[in-house]
């Protein structure tokens, strides 16, 4: 775990638990849906909605249990871009501790074809200044 990653706090709601009172396994999904939305709000200055993107693909592995009582953060960091996409790494930490690794990839879509696209160039440069890639 370092610390130069992008991070969010979370707040754990009741209706995240499941009948164990641990965080439902389906939950973390919305957990990096959050920390992704921040992201591209804060690097690119675009709320997520406006950008015309897919998530392609989604990959979580649990490592310990986030409980209600829990100060939980979703740390976020972008490893490398590719030609349409941006590969997402993600730490789910509770109370300091890593719960969860991740792993989407975000691909850039034409709005009129719905195929892939390249990723536009200012997104790159934003990107690759604040990873420092």
């Amino acid at each position: 775990m370092t610390d130069d990653w992008f991070t969010v706090d979370v707040d754990v709601r009741y209706r995240d638990l499941d009948t164990m009172g641990h965080v439902n396994n389906a939950v973390y999904a919305s957990y990096f849906e959050q920390a992704r939305v921040a992201y591209f709000e804060e690097v690119l200055d675009v709320p997520l909605r406006e950008i015309e993107s897919v998530l392609a693909s989604l990959e979580i592995d649990f490592r310990r249990p986030v409980e209600i009582e829990d100060e939980v953060t979703v740390a976020l960091r972008v490893p490398e871009l590719g030609e349409s996409s941006v590969p997402m790494e993600y730490e789910v930490r509770a109370d300091g501790h890593v719960a969860a690794t991740g792993e989407t990839v975000q691909v850039a879509v034409d709005s009129e074809t719905k195929s892939s696209r390249p990723i536009p160039d200012a997104w790159r440069k934003q990107i690759r200044d604040f990873e420092g890639l």
